[in-house]
Order: C-alpha cells, then sequence, then structure tokens
C-alpha cells in the first residue's frame, strides 16, 4: 500500500467542490487551499464531470470523501464499486481519500443513509476486515470519519474512542474528526464534547471536518440535525480550537452540501480556518 500520494504540508483549510464553484475553484489563489468532493460523482466514464475535476486538481490539492462503501456491514464493499474507486484515485492522484464509520447496506438491501451500529468486537472485525480490503485495492490509506449521533444505541461494549483507537492499530488507517459530529452528539446524548477527547488516537488525525448544523423543527436544541447546510456555529469553532491544541495542525475542510451561499461568503468562513491553522495577515486573491 502506498502512502498519500499528495504532500500535504501546505494543505490548510478547503472547501466542499460543488458544481456552482467551478470556476472560483479553477482561479482561486488562496494559499494551503484544497478541494474535496464525493467520488461516487466522478466514477462514470464519459460526460464533464471527471474532466472538470482534473483541471481543479491541476491547481490545488483534491480530497475524495466515500459515501457508499457501506464498511460496518456484514458483507465486503461491492468489488466493482472498489475497481471504479480504485481506478479513480490512479486518475485523480488525491491528497486524502476517507471514508466514514457507518453502514448503509444489509443482506443485499441499500439504504441512503449512513447508518450507526453496536461497538462490540465482531463489529470492529468486521470493519477492520473490509478498511484493510478497501486499502488494498485501492493502494492507498483511508481515514474514517467518526459519526454524527443522535439517540441512544443499546448493545455497545466499548466506547467510539477506544473502537476507532483499535480500528487505527489494526488497519494503520488514520481518522477524519469530524468536530460538528463530535459536538452535535454530545448535545445529543447530553455530556461534555470535549469530555473523552483525548482518548481518540488524536495522534493519527490526517483531516479535520467542520460543518454547520441545525434544531430539529419539532424537537428544537433537543435534536440538533448534522445539515451541512448552515456556517459553522461559534460553539464548534471553540471545541475545533481545542482540537488544535492536541493535535497540532491539519488540513481542515468547511463542508457545506445544502443552501449553498456565495463564493465569497465561503471562503471568508473556510478563511477563519486557514487562520487558526497559519496565522498570518496574508492577502487572498479569489476575485
Amino acid at each position: 500500500m502506498t502512502g498519500d500520494v499528495t504532500d500535504m504540508t501546505d494543505m490548510t483549510a478547503g472547501l466542499s467542490l460543488k458544481p456552482v464553484y467551478f470556476e472560483d475553484a479553477l482561479h482561486c489563489q488562496a494559499p494551503g487551499m484544497w478541494w474535496e468532493v464525493h467520488p461516487e460523482n466522478y466514477m462514470a466514464e464519459g460526460g464533464p464531470r471527471l474532466p472538470w475535476l482534473l483541471a481543479v486538481r491541476e491547481r490545488h490539492p483534491v480530497s475524495l470523501h466515500g459515501v457508499s462503501l457501506s464498511l460496518a456491514a456484514d458483507a465486503p464493499p461491492c468489488a466493482e464499486q472498489l475497481r471504479r474507486l480504485a481506478w479513480l484515485v490512479r486518475e485523480v492522484q488525491p491528497a486524502l481519500v476517507s471514508e466514514h464509520l457507518a453502514w448503509s447496506q444489509w443482506q443485499g438491501v441499500y439504504h441512503p443513509d449512513l447508518l450507526p451500529f453496536p461497538r462490540t468486537q465482531q463489529s470492529l472485525q468486521r470493519v477492520v476486515d473490509n478498511v484493510l480490503r478497501t486499502q488494498d485495492a485501492l493502494q492507498h490509506t483511508i481515514a474514517i470519519e467518526n459519526p454524527a449521533h443522535y439517540l441512544p444505541l443499546p448493545g455497545h461494549t466499548m466506547d467510539e474512542p477506544e473502537f476507532i483507537q483499535r480500528l487505527v492499530q489494526q488497519t494503520g488507517c488514520t481518522l477524519l474528526l469530524d468536530v460538528n459530529n463530535l459536538y452535535l452528539g454530545a448535545s445529543n446524548l447530553g455530556h461534555d464534547p470535549a469530555h473523552g477527547l483525548d482518548d481518540y488516537p488524536l495522534h493519527a488525525v490526517s483531516e479535520i471536518h467542520l460543518a454547520g448544523h441545525h434544531a430539529d423543527p419539532d424537537l428544537g436544541a433537543g435534536l440538533l440535525i448534522d445539515g451541512h447546510d448552515t456556517p459553522v456555529a461559534e460553539p464548534v469553532w471553540a471545541l475545533y480550537r481545542q482540537v488544535l491544541q492536541r493535535t497540532g495542525p491539519r488540513p481542515t475542510l468547511i463542508e457545506r452540501d445544502e443552501q449553498l451561499p456565495p463564493f465569497a461568503e465561503l471562503m471568508a468562513e473556510r478563511q477563519r480556518a486557514h487562520h487558526l491553522l497559519r496565522p498570518c495577515p496574508e492577502l487572498v486573491p479569489c476575485d
């Protein structure tokens, strides 16, 4: 297995790459800039999407953030899906490849969501096997993202930090630490988001995600939803600063998938993360 193809030394804060931002992305000269996409949108041959992505890749590092391998499922990832993803990795030469600690397929039935599971020795072995299988197929280390939590789930025999710690140890994968997921899960389940932070394998963090959330329309602040449709909340920024005190600078993504704002507004949020990673008074030409 190879390491990361692109040198990540100069990567600071990045953005989710959406078609509406293509021209802005192509001409942006912001230091440390990088872009993240869902590879599932680029795995078909033909059409404009892959040439568009490769044009951006000539100017900026790219990260592939998968949503469909279903690593915690009862079966290995789809062989054809892995083959297509491996092809895309070779084409794009991404700086980072990542997936979710979740499942979306079970006994042949597909659910269009990233679903939770009990953290047990049996489920750990399934995820370990599937991560190893994926890394072998891609010839690339992958990062695994900690999930968002909405309700208590019975059946756990280990907490999340221990589960991820063992997963990192047994596979050599890295951790994509989603700070919004940490905050949201703590709020929904009623505990301090910073409690237990040091129990995660923070040495293995290769990427950080920041995103917005919103209160459930019916339950209000009693249930926060990981909508990726609002600016990053101030408590999440505060938790992010605590994370950086422990990890040092790590490539950080401002994740925005819905209610897309004007590019300048998104760049201002990106700049906030950039200056936490690399404080300096530089001007950023992106117009």
